[in-house]
């Protein structure tokens, strides 16, 4: 039975808003009117279809923000999945969820979950209804498991597994935080005494005729550059940046660009990492809850960012398909860790395939957080010291022709 957003008037003449259902909505009009209220608007709810695309118009629904983030998705996810564990209906489960609802974006949608799931639809295909919201590979898991009988026990692997991709991305985004800002700030500086600091003492120094020092003069060249061309390198930069961007959407040329970047001494092996993390944690929590391996594989290869690495774990679909088995089929692909194929093997040598892969997983993210650490490490100092060297170049420039103007009056 659809669900339908309302606003009415009470008898005290306040408005109220809630959600409800029914076959229509004039049966929803109707159902107000039997409470003494008035309605004033009955919307369907809906969340990224076609229906919302028409009845929201095409700026809303494209700048219009997702109901949950990566953060809200996982914290989701682990609720219904306790409350489905604890032996809680389905349909009451997302009762309480649409009571407990942080807003009533959020509220709306479970609305609309628990609407299908009470007209009799699965609760994988009333997830499918919403895209925006509930990738592919999310849905795919829960009809597993509804199929499967273990909803569950699928709900509570499928929340470990966005818990534990949400702490890796953290983790790498809080270890390049403090680099990527000491490097604005630092550019940020360098570009107002260049810009600026270094023109003034030009201007106390313009009457003088003594020879400025090298290092000054070196300075007053650079400055009248920036001063000059500082806009002009700023547009090429973007459209140097806008340009990249959009040869990156062409499958041939993303695809040699990131195979390419595999091959970067410090970030290659940062993006091999993860990636291979995610792709066997991906493929181990699919398998787990009973979904056939090549599915499983097709699934699990779309979550890869790095298009090199996609193409070959389609490529290992593609030989798993005429019967290699999938160690020897990741084997081959040098690109992606020699620690998946062999989890892999032992996995099909002890029937212990998901259990694994999710060690393979794990021992991955373990390496991609302690690299990226070190290279944090290294890089704060490091950035420091540049910045401090640069600094100290600027200010030499400036006070030399101070130091020496002293020395000739003394």
């Amino acid at each position: 039975m659809p669900a339908y957003s309302f606003e009415a008037l009470d008898a005290q003449g306040q408005i109220r808003k809630g959600v409800l259902e029914a076959d229509t909505a004039r049966s929803a009009r109707g159902l107000l009117r039997v409470q003494l209220l008035v309605p004033l608007s009955v919307e369907p709810l809906g969340s990224g279809n076609a229906a919302d695309a028409a009845r929201l118009g095409f700026n809303t629904v494209l700048f219009r923000p997702r109901v949950f983030n990566a953060t809200g998705l996982a914290i989701w996810t682990r609720q219904i999945a306790s409350l489905v564990s604890s032996g809680l209906p389905l349909e009451r489960a997302l009762t309480a969820l649409t009571d407990e609802a942080e807003n009533e974006a959020q509220r709306n949608l479970v609305a609309s979950l628990r609407a299908e799931v009470n007209a009799g639809a699965p609760f994988a295909r009333a997830l499918a209804q919403h895209p925006r919201e509930f990738s592919p590979i999310y849905t795919a898991v829960i009809g597993a498991g509804e199929q499967t009988g273990n909803l569950g026990l699928v709900l509570e692997r499928l929340a470990d597994d966005l818990e534990a991709q949400q702490a890796l991305t953290a983790k790498l985004i809080g270890a390049a935080l403090y680099p990527a800002i000491v490097t604005l700030v630092a550019i940020a500086i360098v570009m107002f005494l260049v810009g600026y600091v270094v023109p003034q003492v030009a201007n106390v120094f313009a009457g003088s005729k003594r020879a400025l020092p090298f290092l000054t003069v070196a300075m007053l060249g650079i400055s009248g550059f920036v001063r000059s061309y500082g806009w002009f390198m700023l547009v090429a930069l973007v459209l140097i940046a806008t340009s990249t961007r959009v040869a990156l959407k062409n499958e041939t040329f993303r695809e040699k660009f990131d195979a390419r970047w595999l091959t970067l001494p410090l970030l290659g092996k940062l993006a091999r990492g993860y990636n291979a993390a995610r792709f066997a944690s991906t493929l181990a929590m699919l398998a787990a809850a009973g979904v056939p391996i090549l599915k499983a594989l097709q699934a699990a290869a779309e979550t890869l960012h790095n298009r090199a690495m996609r193409a070959d774990a389609l490529d290992a679909l593609v030989l798993v398909r005429e019967g290699a088995p999938l160690a020897s089929a990741i084997g081959q692909k040098k690109r992606f860790p020699g620690l998946v194929s062999m989890f892999a093997r032992l996995g099909e040598q002890t029937g212990q395939l998901p259990l694994m892969l999710a060690r393979a997983a794990a021992q991955l993210g373990a390496e991609v957080q302690r690299r990226a650490m070190q290279l944090a490490t290294i890089l704060e100092p490091l950035l420091i010291v540049v910045m401090g060297l640069v600094v100290m170049l600027i200010v030499l420039a400036v006070m030399l022709p101070i130091i020496e103007l002293n020395q000739l009056v003394k």
